[in-house]
């Protein structure tokens, strides 16, 4: 098993991470009847896609031996209404730190064939800016 999921009622889960007993919270927002005090599952998905990207530029980066370090990803998650669903995710990247054209270039694809990525369903739009 990878975690465990815990319904608390009101709208809220316990998730934890088994291996390293590692947790977070989510709640329903609060135009889908919820509080909105904590992440959606809807805003872990898009989070994710941003988890899943950096970690693999960071994988990249050590290979390449640049620093991806102070990296920040702004997430926008836009839903639709009929069916309820992820319509699409907008991850803005800020790079701290210049580097040559070329390794921006395999940065970039690298982000662009993290796991996440391919697993979104084609229909959910994907903006992914990188501000170098």
């Amino acid at each position: 098993m990878t975690s465990k999921v815990t319904y608390l009622g009101g709208l809220r889960t316990e998730n934890v991470h088994l291996k390293s007993g590692n947790g977070y919270m989510t709640d329903a927002p609060i135009d889908n009847k919820g509080k909105g005090e904590a992440f959606s599952p809807t805003d872990t998905v898009a989070t994710g896609l941003a988890n899943c990207m950096l970690t693999i530029m960071g994988i990249k980066a050590n290979q390449m031996d640049v620093s991806i370090k102070g990296t920040v990803a702004k997430v926008t998650k836009t839903m639709s209404a009929d069916p309820r669903r992820i319509s699409k995710i907008k991850v803005e990247f800020d790079f701290p730190n210049s580097m040559d054209i070329k390794s921006q270039k395999i940065l970039e694809h690298t982000a662009n064939t993290c796991p996440v990525h391919y697993s979104l369903h084609p229909d959910i739009e994907k903006e992914i800016l990188f501000n170098w």
